[in-house]
């Protein structure tokens, strides 16, 4: 028998999370002897038996692991054998200075929902129940170590039943931080019609009652308040709309299980495994037409954001309260608690102040949430993940870089904003803090800044903002620049879309032929870009345009970027397309507008020149009829995706490419003549779908074939439509390219800051 021992460095998040218990189990099934630890910033592990044990010792540690473990490796070493004869956990070491990596907020598991569901258990119906496999982590957080004293948990001493199972190794709440029961942890309270409401079984009866009478309450949970109604009721789900100022973006749904979520809309397996994952994310989803919600959720589209119960408060919501004859709803609208464009609420008395005239009743609790944290959005395009939004569950989960760095802060864009600090050979992307045009969204953006540099530990040698010179994170990082003496560097847009993806993928030091299309990006030349191909070489500083939609103007600037159909004229203007009388767009805009908009085109004045593909589906999209005046990013876009998904086949269209451009005039006197002929609009929006996909796909190849290149990345918000996306691809199933799409972060600008931040720290490392 040979007997062998081996020492393994575990980095990842495996503290908080019963790593040290799984693994002194693994070794007790395998009968190996040794011992294993924490220090700062790793598990260590000393192992020793069987050979054949002992590789199986490391196979399992990677693949059995505790549930909330991320591992991001495993260093494995011989070392003498000496002889154990036990396995034990040691006290854990401490380094100086060192950081480790932050677990995510995690969805309640299997085995506490059995006790809040078992009248016999201490835990019965209690709202906060959680363990080392599931609960409050990132937003719980005020400082590292993780340890409740470093918790909003702090504030709620352990009972003895509870300490005891916190210090029991062999107890799934083995230095869980935010274990409690009802004896000793949070409690929830109501305030309703001007009273205050104790006890959490009352709670909850009154706030069932209130939502089953169509009234709108506000829902503390785990990252800051939803803004909650019953989804049945089109009266409620109005009026939180107008209350909102929320007109027609679509509101996510929480459904009360999984069956419910499939009454509503078609789901595939793929589907129902992300809807089940542990950090229960907003997933988009076909509707049924039998869906039995209220139709103003998501007006104009064929898509549904559905989420699962992942806290025990969103369980206990869904489950008759007893003693109570009052039915809980079964879908339950769930959208951000704030005004549109305002940061999200998360502490109680903002939540009163800035909710007060949207939400008829509050369900509160008395735990802090230390780190706001907006839920998560993600879709399945051709059966992978497609994140739409990184936030809940995922963040501050790290993408790992090729090689350490310099510790930079790079600061995003202007909408869907996140922020990314580096540190080692690690990049923290933000939780979702989304639109920067608000002072209170700066606010919250600086202070969320603040937290995370003090978490990690980092110290920037950086700031790296977008190039556009009227951003307000472009200001914000100059005025940190000035107060602090750090370096501002600045990157141009669509090369950090490119940077982004190649960092996820772990291809920085490669060359990628980028494809990013979105809509707006301030371009090398000071114009507006947002179609464009650009090759990045093994230095990820060298980026080279080579190729780019035809050029076309924006009447009004922003005002074009709000009214499509102001898109649509300029896209007829620029295709020398006169005979316009009778076309959807110019039947929608009154004469005033269209001859100001005419003149503009005529002379230039008030116009800016673009590349911008979601500029280009949004002119179409009111060429078709389909939206000329959009209330939120991307509408037109959205809608015309969702019309084109109706067509049994595409109208025949043409996108022409000259030399290094998709040009614009076939393409748009093609869907002209199909409007006049009387072509389905549905037919048009899958032709011109199949049009810019063709189109691209053959300019890619020309720009391919001329550089060299065999990596391809797809990046940018307009790859969020699906349909798009899939036929992109389509076109290189079996061309030998490598096709790079997003897994981890957001194609929109949601990813930006991980690009930024790899070109900062590659521009740092360069030097002066």
């Amino acid at each position: 028998m040979t007997v062998e021992r081996s020492r393994i460095t575990v980095h990842g998040v495996v503290q908080g999370v019963g790593f040290r218990p799984f693994v002194a189990r693994l070794a007790g099934d395998l009968g190996l002897h040794g011992h294993c630890g924490n220090d700062d910033v790793s598990v260590f592990i000393e192992i020793e038996g069987k050979s054949a044990s002992v590789s199986e010792f490391v196979r399992r540690l990677r693949t059995d692991a505790p549930p909330m473990a991320v591992i991001v490796d495993a260093k494995v070493q011989p070392v003498p054998v000496r002889g154990d004869e036990s396995f034990r956990i040691i006290d854990s070491r401490h380094v100086p200075g060192a950081r480790t990596l932050v677990s995510p907020d995690v969805a309640t598991c299997a085995d506490c929902l059995r006790e809040l569901a078992d009248p016999r258990d201490r835990r019965y119906r209690h709202p906060f129940v959680n363990c080392t496999n599931c609960g409050p982590r990132f937003t719980v957080i005020t400082d590292l170590p993780y340890d409740r004293p470093n918790t909003t948990m702090a504030e709620f001493p352990l009972c003895a039943a509870c300490l005891a199972e916190y210090r029991d190794p062999a107890d799934r709440r083995f230095h869980a931080q935010p274990v409690c029961c009802p004896d000793c942890g949070p409690h929830l309270f109501a305030e309703i019609d001007g009273r205050r409401v104790d006890g959490d079984d009352a709670v909850l009866t009154a706030l069932q009652g209130a939502l089953r009478g169509g009234r709108i309450v506000a829902v503390k949970g785990l990252g800051g308040f939803h803004l909650v109604c019953d989804a049945a009721d089109a009266s409620a789900v109005a009026t939180l709309r107008a209350r909102k100022h929320r007109p027609d973006k679509p509101f996510a749904v929480m459904t009360a299980d999984l069956s419910v979520a499939a009454e509503l809309c078609e789901i595939s397996e793929s589907e129902s495994a992300l809807l089940r994952h542990a950090a229960r994310p907003i997933l988009l989803l076909r509707k049924r037409n039998t869906a039995t919600i209220a139709d103003g959720i998501a007006p104009g589209i064929d898509d549904l954001g559905v989420m699962l119960p992942y806290t025990p408060l969103h369980h206990l919501l869904f489950t008759p309260t007893p003693g109570s004859d009052v039915a809980p709803p079964r879908v339950l609208v769930m959208t951000s608690g704030n005004l549109s464009g305002e940061p999200l609420c998360f502490d109680n008395d903002d939540a009163r102040t800035r909710l007060r005239g949207i939400a008829d009743a509050f369900l509160f609790h008395d735990r802090r949430i230390a780190v706001p944290c907006e839920d998560s959005v993600l879709a399945v395009a051709d059966g992978a993940v497609l994140p739409i939004r990184r936030s809940r569950g995922f963040a501050p989960l790290p993408v790992v870089l090729p090689a350490q760095g310099p510790e930079i802060l790079a600061v995003g864009a202007e909408i869907k904003n996140t922020f990314c600090l580096t540190r080692q050979d690690y990049a923290f992307c933000s939780a979702h803090l989304g639109d920067m045009g608000s002072l209170e969204s700066q606010r919250a953006f600086e202070t969320s800044v603040r937290q995370l540099t003090h978490l990690h530990g980092i110290t920037p040698e950086a700031v790296v903002a977008d190039r556009h010179p009227g951003y307000s994170t472009h200001h914000w990082a100059r005025r940190y620049s000035d107060s602090t003496g750090v370096p501002l560097l600045t990157v141009q847009h669509h090369h950090a879309h490119v940077a982004s993806l190649m960092a996820e993928h772990g291809l920085v030091g490669t060359t990628v032929l980028g494809v990013a299309f979105d809509g707006t990006g301030y371009g090398c030349d000071t114009t507006v870009w947002g179609g464009e191909l650009l090759l990045v070489g093994p230095d990820v500083l060298d980026s080279r345009r080579v190729g780019h939609v035809q050029p076309f103007s924006l009447p009004g600037g922003d005002a074009a970027v709000r009214n499509p159909v102001r898109v649509a004229l300029a896209l007829l203007h620029e295709c020398g397309i006169g005979d316009v009388d009778g076309l959807p767009c110019v039947a929608a805009i009154p004469a005033a507008e269209r001859a100001a908009v005419k003149s503009q085109l005529v002379s230039g004045v008030g116009c800016i020149r673009t590349t911008s593909a979601g500029r280009l589906f949004d002119g179409v999209a009111s060429l078709l009829g389909v939206r000329h005046r959009v209330t939120y990013e991307a509408q037109a876009a959205i809608e015309l995706e969702a019309l084109a998904r109706t067509a049994p086949h595409p109208a025949l269209l043409t996108m022409a490419v000259e030399n290094d451009q998709l040009t614009l005039p076939l393409l748009v006197s093609g869907i002209v003549a199909g409007l006049r002929d009387g072509t389905p609009p549905a037919a048009l929006a899958l032709g011109f779908h199949h049009a810019l996909a063709a189109a691209t796909a053959d300019l890619v190849d020309r720009a391919a074939t001329a550089t060299g290149a065999s990596t391809i990345g797809l990046t940018g918000g307009v790859f969020q439509n699906r349909l798009f996306l899939a036929l992109v691809r389509a076109h290189w199933e079996s061309s030998g390219y490598r096709v790079l799409t997003h897994h981890r972060v957001p194609p929109n600008d949601g990813g930006l800051s991980l690009g930024q931040a790899v070109i900062g720290a590659a521009a740092t490392m360069r030097g002066p």
